[in-house]
């Protein structure tokens, strides 16, 4: 998720998130901003590195839409069709929309601004089943999605609460999507994407044991080293290992040690024997 006024004022950070060395194709990049000019901007500088622009309207974060961002745009329609009409066309790779289905109660817009994003030129668009002022609260709409489905020619992604094979196979027979997003249940659960391939292929899905999950996350600590350095990733891991080692045994004591400690080999040290005692 990248600032177009970042990257407009060449913020060094902002451009530090798109580093997709290594990465399997193809890539999207999601840009947000309220500002016609340094979207286009931002939109052919991402071009040169992603198979497709995806643009935000759906971020509830107080930091982004205090300055008219993310889902903010659902509020004024008109400017947020303006965005991806110039954006399509200043890039030459596929541009699709992320948002979520209105701003409040009173103002439920998925729909007429799916429609609007379509005749722009959108390519695909996501769908959250929830309002802005919801942020991740209550259940996911997934009446909204289908009707969203319904109003569009486009292909359309469903997204929201889809935090198990079970949940995935809910969302495709009661929207008729043609894809699903997962985000947050991704955390400590990145195999989900296999788990659920595999049921829609009507295969068993393969049980994590904790040996593999042990290497999952220490594969997951030396990424974040290399990419970030070892003081800024041991702290981010944080919250990634209180994912992972949720509902385990004595997972409150293991996050407790885990927040105090600084160093790669220490965290893995203490990892390796907490599994060891399970």
């Amino acid at each position: 998720m990248i600032s177009s006024k970042g990257l407009f004022y060449h913020d060094e950070k902002t451009k530090l998130l798109l580093d997709m060395k290594n990465e399997k194709r193809p890539v999207a990049v999601q840009i947000f901003g309220n500002d016609i000019e340094t979207m286009k901007y931002a939109s052919k500088y991402v071009s040169k590195y992603a198979d497709i622009i995806d643009i935000n309207m759906g971020c509830p974060a107080p930091k982004v839409v205090k300055n008219g961002d993310g889902s903010k745009l659902l509020l004024n329609l008109e400017l947020a069709g303006q965005i991806v009409k110039e954006v399509v066309k200043t890039v030459d790779v596929p541009v699709t929309v992320k948002m979520r289905k209105g701003w409040d109660s009173q103002n439920i817009v998925a729909v007429e601004a799916a429609k609007i994003f379509e005749q722009e030129g959108a390519s695909a668009i996501t769908i959250h089943g929830r309002t802005r002022d919801q942020f991740y609260t209550g259940k996911a709409d997934l009446e909204i999605i289908k009707q969203v489905k319904q109003n569009v020619s486009i292909p359309v992604i469903g997204n929201g609460d889809v935090k198990s094979p079970e949940d995935a196979i809910e969302m495709f027979q009661k929207t008729n999507v043609d894809g699903i997003m997962i985000g947050r249940a991704s955390m400590g659960k990145p195999w989900i994407f296999k788990e659920i391939r595999d049921i829609l292929l009507n295969k068993e899905p393969k049980v994590i044991e904790p040996k593999e999950k042990l290497e999952l996350i220490k594969k997951h600590i030396e990424l974040a080293v290399e990419q970030k350095g070892e003081t800024i990733a041991i702290k981010e891991m944080r919250k990634h290992i209180a994912a992972y080692i949720k509902n385990m045994r004595e997972a409150s004591k293991l996050r407790d040690k885990v927040n105090t400690i600084e160093t790669k080999q220490e965290l893995i040290f203490v990892l390796t024997e907490y599994f060891k005692n399970i």
